[in-house]
């Protein structure tokens, strides 16, 4: 579930994998700021994407499943904001933004092995505007997810483990482990959203 191929081959079907609704964090962090420049990392089937681009942003949807962005890119064909939307396959592990910069940089649920969400949040942190911001936002670790293989456990994160990543023109603005319930096998479980907002200074 970490690389590539696993990703690859979950897309590949006809079934939709996501919602497509946004993330509920990222309603609740981008709806009162001013549209600009977004970057999505880990955008999968596009749902931030799109939501983002109906209220006016210009998004680049990221990720490193061809598959994925795909699918997304038709997802904005269908929801009429192609025009806003564009499309870079790359691993959020070894990102870099070679010069490029954004309003918003946002990546949500990527959950990369062995406290890498670090590095991932080091390299986001590069690609912020100045004056942008970052939303990085992950399952917090639960009893919920017992489920999951130790592995996939391991990778969750708190969002106070993700402040060394950030550079020290960043101010941490909101940094919690948000409740919120979720639907699994036809139950509602009450999980936990870890939600690091910080902005650039100008």
């Amino acid at each position: 579930m970490f690389e590539p191929a696993s990703w690859e081959e979950r897309y590949s079907g006809e079934q939709q994998v996501w919602s497509g609704n946004p993330n509920p964090q990222l309603v609740a962090e981008v709806s009162a700021l001013t549209p600009g420049t977004a970057l999505d990392v880990g955008c999968g089937e596009g749902g931030d994407v799109i939501w983002l681009a109906q209220r006016g942003w210009t998004v680049t949807g990221a990720d490193f499943s061809a598959n994925g962005l795909a699918r997304a890119a038709r997802h904005a064909e269908e929801a009429r904001v192609a025009d806003r939307t564009n499309w870079w396959q790359v691993d959020a592990r070894t990102f870099d933004a070679h010069g490029r910069s954004y309003d918003l940089v946002t990546t949500h649920f990527l959950h990369p092995p062995d406290g890498g969400m670090v590095e991932v949040t080091r390299r986001l942190a590069q690609a912020v505007a100045l004056g942008g911001h970052l939303l990085v936002v992950g399952h917090a670790p639960s009893g919920v997810f017992t489920h999951l293989p130790t592995s996939h456990r391991n990778a969750m994160f708190l969002a106070e483990e993700l402040l060394p990543a950030l550079p020290d023109d960043f101010e941490a603005l909101v940094v919690e482990q948000r409740p919120r319930t979720m639907v699994r096998d036809g139950a509602v479980v009450d999980v936990h959203d870890s939600t690091l907002l910080a902005r650039r200074a100008q």
